[in-house]
């Protein structure tokens, strides 16, 4: 039981559930309910951090401080959405941290291992048919145009079909898409009819806005390659250095 229970599969949906339930706190608690969740999702994910490899914690410290960097820059710069109390809850960057976890667990899931590649086919022809409705079939129910979210189809397209971690983008659109729309339907933030700068009508939420998530967790995965590669030189360079040949002279 416990080994099921330490499943990817269990622990992925387990993360599902924990967001859900953070954004109905939230929003339901009159008095004080966005502190209580800031406590329990920082809880959770130090308890997260503790339980992870190293490689993994490295990964999940530097998801939170990208995606802490993109809330101030899209929200409260750019405004493109707005949070209900007008601020960056403090749930949020270690909500991020959360979903990229849901994506690596995702890539050790028994669907995945078994159909591969065809697991991310369904997945982004479900984000082109959410993507062609917000152009089509959804203003006429939401009185909004979602050119933004058709936007991002081609980037998360990119990053499902030609990078080589795709079941970590391909299970962010599933992540954030259950992420955007419990908290758009239950008001815990709401995105802007039309962006600022750049005027592009939007959805609430976008189609697929996982293509900007996919930015930032495409940005950790860099970092962590660049982590990997500047450990690699320094025990390169820590190790003895060679004796020079007999006979030879070696200058300092």
């Amino acid at each position: 039981m416990r080994r099921n229970l330490n499943a990817p599969s269990f622990r992925a949906a387990g993360i599902i559930c924990v967001v859900a339930a953070g954004l109905l706190l939230d929003q339901k608690l009159p008095f004080g309910g966005q502190i209580i969740t800031n406590i329990a999702v920082w809880l959770i994910f130090i308890c997260i951090l503790r339980h992870a490899s190293r490689q993994e914690q490295v990964s999940l410290v530097a998801c939170v401080f990208y995606a802490t960097i993109g809330e101030i820059f899209l929200s409260l710069a750019w405004g493109l959405y707005e949070y209900r109390l007008g601020n960056i809850p403090l749930f949020v960057p270690p909500g991020h941290g959360a979903v990229y976890l849901f994506g690596l667990l995702a890539a050790r899931t028994p669907v995945v291992l078994r159909y591969g590649r065809r697991v991310a086919h369904v997945i982004l022809a479900g984000a082109s048919t959410w993507a062609l409705a917000g152009l089509t079939v959804l203003p006429l129910v939401t009185g909004r145009f979602d050119l933004q979210g058709a936007i991002c189809l081609p980037v998360f397209a990119w990053f499902v079909l030609r990078s080589p971690r795709w079941p970590l983008f391909a299970a962010i659109f599933i992540a954030t898409g259950e992420l955007e729309i419990f908290g758009t339907v239950l008001g815990n933030w709401q995105w802007l009819p039309i962006a600022p700068w750049t005027h592009i009508p939007s959805g609430n939420p976008p189609s697929v806005i996982a293509g900007g998530y996919c930015v930032i967790d495409a940005s950790v995965v860099l970092a962590m390659r660049g982590v990997l590669a500047i450990r690699t030189q320094v025990r390169r360079g820590a190790g003895p250095y060679p004796s020079p040949p007999a006979g030879s002279t070696a200058t300092p």
